[in-house]
């Protein structure tokens, strides 16, 4: 297929929404579509295609961090995608390029998905600050609605959060699809860490291995925090000589600090000190490497509710919103290592094998058509074992975890009924 991503913030630019996009395009590309980019450019006035099939279209600042808007419809981006010929736009905004996308998608009549990556929900409080704040979230659900209901194909959310609030809340008829974001969890296993580079990056930074390593990830931004961790890091070093804190992050305020690292697995807890985020992969990746996680109580608590940010013993919520609250939970963490098992319960819960039982166990194909079948035990049916043996001549643990296998001869439902035909009929099922 050939798939036109837009979205108003690509790399260089570093965010979730950023990495989301670029994971999703490299993974496309792997299956083998076509896939074209259309994004912001940092100049106000000119167009940008010097990069592979990457068009970045005129952007002007509008005062938030690095983000730019466009215009709706830039009439030298329009028969450049015109040649493009493209099957399908997935779009991951809403405003500036995604309204061009819709356009593009009504006038050369392309299917649209849309991915609603920001629960703007989320952000009206903080906004409004308790003063109109029911009018300001009937506004979000206008928009939200038009967006992603009236004007898209396909709607697909990252959580079951976000599907609840369309689907209970704004009380959409349209199919919604739960993927979540992706994430290169190999990247992050303590196996595949380059010792070599971690112990250089030991020496650079003075690190012993009987220090005990506090680090933070993200966007340097001042909504994140980052000086009243320092304050707790100051605390914290006062009262332990071989605590350290690592920064490691890009952003506007990225000149205040000067600590970068590389590797989650230097560090032996991970802390995220703002109260409001749309999703955070830096918690998943924290816990990819075993690394206990340290959050506030009330982080999105407006919009989470009850649920909980990571599950049984991977790290701990610290109840008040005070630098001496915070220190105490870090020293808790400091000395009951142990105690955790963050990437376990990452596993069970949030990767990929919990991931594709989630999808067998909700498409009543899989129920109907593979033998044995068991409820979110999918991992452990010999029959899928042997379906992997024979088409990739790998088992399916391997085909999850291991040993990259070629994944694009077997595509789409008539490959699946094909498949479990044969099985059928080598061991004899009626």
């Amino acid at each position: 297929m050939r798939i036109g991503l837009f979205t108003d913030t690509y790399p260089p630019y570093i965010n979730g929404v950023s990495t989301s996009v670029l994971m999703l395009r490299d993974a496309l590309e792997k299956l083998g579509h076509t896939v074209y980019v259309v994004t912001v450019n940092d100049d106000a006035l000119h167009y940008n295609d010097s990069d592979d099939r990457v068009l970045r279209i005129p952007g002007i600042p509008i005062g938030i961090y690095d983000y730019r808007l466009t215009g709706i419809y830039p009439l030298k981006a329009v028969q450049v995608i015109k040649d493009w010929h493209l099957d399908v736009i997935h779009t991951h905004t809403e405003f500036g390029v995604g309204t061009f996308a819709r356009i593009i998608a009504k006038q050369f009549n392309i299917p649209l998905v849309h991915t609603y990556h920001t629960m703007y929900e989320d952000y009206t409080h903080y906004i409004t600050h308790g003063h109109f704040d029911k009018s300001a979230k009937k506004i979000v659900e206008q928009l939200t609605l038009f967006y992603c209901d009236k004007t898209a194909t396909e709607l697909i959310v990252p959580t079951k959060k976000a599907y609840d609030l369309f689907k209970q809340k704004y009380q959409v008829e349209r199919s919604v699809h739960i993927v979540p974001t992706g994430l290169e969890v190999e990247r992050f296993y303590l196996e595949n860490a380059d010792t070599k580079k971690v112990a250089a990056l030991r020496r650079q930074y003075h690190i012993d291995k009987k220090d005990f390593v506090l680090i933070f990830v993200g966007r340097l931004a001042a909504e994140k925090n980052i000086e009243f961790l320092i304050r707790v890091a100051k605390k914290m070093y006062d009262h332990h000589k071989n605590f350290r804190f690592l920064i490691v992050g890009g952003g506007p305020d990225e000149q205040e600090y000067k600590d970068l690292a590389k590797y989650y697995s230097s560090s032996k807890c991970c802390v995220l000190a703002s109260l409001m985020e749309g999703k955070n992969r830096f918690l998943s990746e924290s816990m990819s490497c075993n690394t206990p996680v340290i959050v506030f109580k009330d982080f999105n608590k407006y919009a989470r509710g009850d649920y909980p940010v990571f599950f049984e013993n991977s790290g701990e919520y610290v109840e008040e919103f005070s630098p001496e609250a915070l220190a105490d939970t870090i020293y808790k963490v400091i000395t009951n290592q142990r105690k955790y098992e963050p990437r376990k319960n990452y596993l069970k819960y949030s990767g990929r094998k919990n991931f594709i039982n989630t999808i067998t166990d909700t498409i009543p194909y899989f129920r109907e058509n593979i033998p044995d079948f068991e409820e979110h035990r999918i991992h452990d049916n010999v029959w899928v074992d042997l379906a992997c043996q024979i088409n990739y001549q790998l088992g399916y643990h391997d085909f999850l975890y291991g040993k990259n296998p070629a994944v694009s001869h077997v595509r789409g439902m008539d490959a699946i009924s094909s498949l479990v035909k044969f099985y059928y009929s080598r061991f004899d099922i009626r």
